[in-house]
């Protein structure tokens, strides 16, 4: 099982899959020999991976997509979901995403690859998560709610029902989105206001 990325991030993925019974672990990262909770860290051996399970240990959404871009199109991304997440039965989670302890996603639920649902984040039903999106801790995404790529959603945020926020948005902690989003802004406030719009590349 190969981690790219020694961080923090990394250790809670590392606790997901140890408590999985996976403990064949290898971390890779670019500026990293030091390791990371006893587990072996290697700077990358792309020429190598062949088979082998990974998933991308790097928190910043940008980051996860560049090394994403960088691997063969054919690696083997998998999902690591902790014990104590709930998911609904008709809940789909695309390759490499992590969903972490205490979250909560109900029925006919798609999320993206190489996502994050963090702590105790609530995703209700009918709701569709593009790739590379964080769902912070704590955040409460109502029914029916779309989020675009790349986005972050910010700890402690409301969605309410059927909101659209666009992809490589930023969504400041604690915001209350009563409105849609458009693409690349940035929103803070209770209630939610852009304060900014930022097209990248």
């Amino acid at each position: 099982m190969i981690l790219f990325g020694a961080s923090g991030h990394g250790k809670v993925i590392i606790d997901i899959l140890e408590l999985n019974g996976v403990d064949d672990i290898v971390i890779w990262d670019d500026n990293s020999e030091v390791p990371v909770w006893g587990y072996e860290t290697k700077k990358p051996a792309i020429a190598s991976l062949s088979d082998e399970p990974i998933i991308i240990s790097i928190g910043s959404n940008e980051s996860r997509k560049k090394v994403v871009e960088r691997l063969p199109v054919d690696a083997n991304y998998i999902v690591a979901i902790h014990p104590l997440a709930i998911l609904a039965r008709a809940v789909n989670v695309d390759n490499g995403t992590v969903i972490m302890a205490g979250v909560a996603v109900n029925p006919d639920t798609n999320i993206g690859k190489h996502c994050i649902i963090n702590t105790n984040a609530s995703v209700d039903h009918d709701c569709t998560i593009g790739d590379y999106v964080h769902i912070s801790p704590n955040v409460a995404l109502c029914g029916n709610v779309t989020v675009g790529e790349g986005t972050h959603i910010g700890a402690g945020s409301v969605v309410i029902p059927g909101k659209t926020i666009g992809k490589w948005c930023v969504i400041g902690a604690g915001t209350v989105v009563i409105d849609d989003v458009p693409d690349y802004a940035t929103v803070v406030g209770n209630p939610g206001r852009i304060i900014k719009t930022s097209k990248k590349d």
